[in-house]
């Protein structure tokens, strides 16, 4: 535990599979946290963990330094917002760590600008295990000055911290790797089907590929199928990880964005259409189970 972080003050609202862990990672490093999640299950995890969960949202806002929010949605970080900034102490940071729109983000930091208050979008790529590890990474959106008073937190969750550019550039990043790594998916499990049709096993698969120039991370790191890569949730049966709920959101967002900025993402966009698909029967798989779904629509099962 670090004495220099004792009696500095982290409120940390949403406690789920992300969360709870971040704010676990704080508390081993000596911040104080207080903690707010509506969900029991959340509240005594937390407990377990150190910190001191109170009643509302605004009571952990009130009494802390910095605010870390992490929750599903960019509706609910401005509901949450604004129901905590008039509490909040003035000149407080909140750096919300939620995948959301970047218009949401920008939305939520402007609010916290005409409160008084400050604001970083600091959504993280990593998952679960990640989150445990403190070996995230944070892409930041925001003020320089913010940036760095929230560095010594975001190191201790993370083990990469980039300040992408002003408010809502980090979201931009989040939404823009994700869309990358979902086609990324896909595609490398359509190459997987075309192979097992074509007689290629995934040993051997995994042999070429992987030193070749369709090499990617979501092969080397998470491949698909089980065997190669045996950390990869395709080896426990598809639990994520990464679930394919959250790829569909994140890629949902990436859709819109494209939309709205007059790109011609057609591949992003088919890729939103096949997870949106697949998230209707499988939403609590890991989002590498797509091969299974190929495979399937490959009359392969």
């Amino acid at each position: 535990m670090s004495t220099e972080n004792i009696g500095k003050k982290v409120g940390f609202l949403g406690l789920g599979h992300m969360g709870g862990p971040m704010a676990a990672n704080l508390i081993k490093a000596g911040y104080e946290v207080l903690a707010f999640d509506p969900v029991p299950a959340a509240q005594d995890q937390a407990r377990q963990d150190g910190a001191t969960v109170v009643a509302t949202a605004a009571e952990a806002a009130a009494a802390s330094d910095i605010v870390i929010t992490m929750l599903p949605n960019g509706r609910i970080v401005l509901d949450v917002y604004g129901d905590v900034l008039a509490a909040a102490k003035p000149g407080t940071l909140f750096v919300d760590c939620s995948t959301i729109d970047v218009a949401d983000a920008q939305a939520a930091a402007e609010l916290a600008a005409a409160a008084g208050h400050r604001a970083l979008d600091a959504p993280v790529s990593g998952g679960v295990a990640g989150a445990a590890a403190g070996t995230l990474t944070f892409m930041v959106g925001g003020a320089d000055a913010d940036f760095a008073d929230a560095l010594p937190l975001l190191e201790i969750m993370g083990g990469k911290v980039v300040h992408c550019g002003g408010a809502g550039v980090g979201q931009a990043a989040k939404i823009c790797n994700n869309m990358l790594l979902g086609i990324s998916m896909i595609g490398l499990s359509e190459a997987i089907v075309l192979g097992e049709k074509l007689g290629l096993t995934h040993d051997k698969f995994f042999d070429v590929v992987s030193t070749a120039s369709g090499q990617s991370w979501a092969l080397t790191s998470y491949c698909p199928v089980p065997g190669p890569v045996p950390t990869s949730p395709a080896n426990n049966d598809y639990k994520p990880g990464f679930a394919t709920a959250l790829m569909t959101k994140d890629l949902g967002l990436a859709a819109n964005a494209l939309q709205a900025n007059g790109v011609d993402g057609q591949i992003g966009q088919l890729a939103a259409d096949i997870y949106s698909r697949f998230n209707q029967d499988e939403a609590g798989k890991d989002f590498s189970a797509i091969v299974t779904d190929i495979r399937k629509r490959s009359g392969e099962e």
